[in-house]
């Protein structure tokens, strides 16, 4: 048998069309040809149909809108910070001089870190009473505050929660994202944006100023659109409260989220190098390296002591 191209095909029905036989005629001349030859044709169409089913098949990076993600991870942000005081964890605290592990309690409408281990190591039994006895006289204390001490305590708690939470928002109108691509990350897929400042980005205090001068990367979770990972570093030095200090480049931040709860994501880690000079004469370094797990629902008491440091997911290790 010869080899029949897929072009004699065409060339043929067109030329069966041109003798102008009627429908019948045209499918009785047409099927034993269509017998004779249709292995090589499955054969001929088999290499076009796979193509088909794959792209049919994969993910279409290329049609997915970022501002659209971006739009999604950030409410999704929105559910978490409102969704952060539900909780008690653990933190430890990574510096360069010590690390120190906290149980990050919610106590009468604001948290309270009771400081449990030092360099991973548990506190000798007296700092840990005296722990325990300055974490009851604050709850006494709290509670016996007149209703205007209750809320400026409680303001002071929102104010700082409502400043980190502003800065990552306003994170979505400093930078002009694209889509890189997708990947896995922890077991789920992501897709991964580049973010670079935006052109004519006015930042609205001195805290997002530092935004101007970076470059960033999201992991962004397909299902959820949660931050898995996100991280971003200055490329150029940024003054920060007028000539009073400039950020420079070497700094970088990290961060790491995890689900706690059915569709609450906390923060897993956060990490931070700065690089800064002060008057532009004296330079000033800082390092912090934060790890959080054990997150229970507020009211119950977590464990955080050197048994229950957290392994590579977040979790405490048993």
């Amino acid at each position: 048998m010869y080899p029949v191209h897929l072009e004699c095909y065409g060339h043929f029905w067109f030329k069966l069309a041109q003798a102008r036989e009627d429908r019948e005629q045209a499918i009785n001349v047409l099927e034993p040809f269509i017998q004779s030859h249709r292995f090589t044709i499955l054969m001929r169409m088999a290499p076009a149909f796979i193509v088909f089913l794959a792209l049919w098949w994969l993910p279409n990076s290329a049609g997915v809108d970022p501002s659209v993600i971006i739009q999604r991870s950030v409410e999704a942000n929105q559910r978490d910070w409102a969704a952060a005081p539900q909780f008690n964890y653990c933190a430890k605290k990574k510096t360069d001089s010590s690390t120190r592990t906290y149980e990050e309690l919610m106590t009468e409408g604001s948290r309270y870190e009771l400081l449990v281990a030092i360099n991973d190591r548990p506190l000798s039994p007296d700092k840990q009473a005296n722990e325990a006895k300055d974490l009851q006289k604050a709850v006494s204390q709290r509670k016996r505050e007149s209703p205007e001490e209750r809320r400026r305590r409680i303001a002071a708690y929102e104010a700082g929660r409502k400043r980190d939470h502003e800065l990552t928002e306003e994170m979505a109108k400093a930078f002009r994202f694209t889509l890189a691509g997708e990947d896995e990350l922890d077991g789920r897929r992501v897709y991964v944006l580049h973010a670079v400042p935006k052109k004519g980005y006015k930042p609205p205090n001195r805290d997002a100023a530092v935004l101007t001068g970076m470059n960033g990367t999201l992991w962004i979770d397909q299902q959820t659109y949660q931050w898995l990972k996100v991280e971003a570093h200055v490329v150029h030095p940024v003054s920060i409260g007028g000539f009073a200090a400039r950020v420079e480049p070497g700094t970088e931040f990290k961060l790491e989220k995890m689900p706690v709860a059915p569709g609450v994501w906390q923060p897993k880690r956060f990490a931070m190098k700065a690089r800064a000079k002060i008057l532009f004469l004296f330079s000033h370094r800082q390092q912090e390296d934060d790890t959080f797990f054990n997150y229970v629902p507020a009211g119950e008491r977590v464990a955080c002591g050197s048994a229950q440091l957290p392994n590579a997911t977040g979790a405490a290790s048993k």
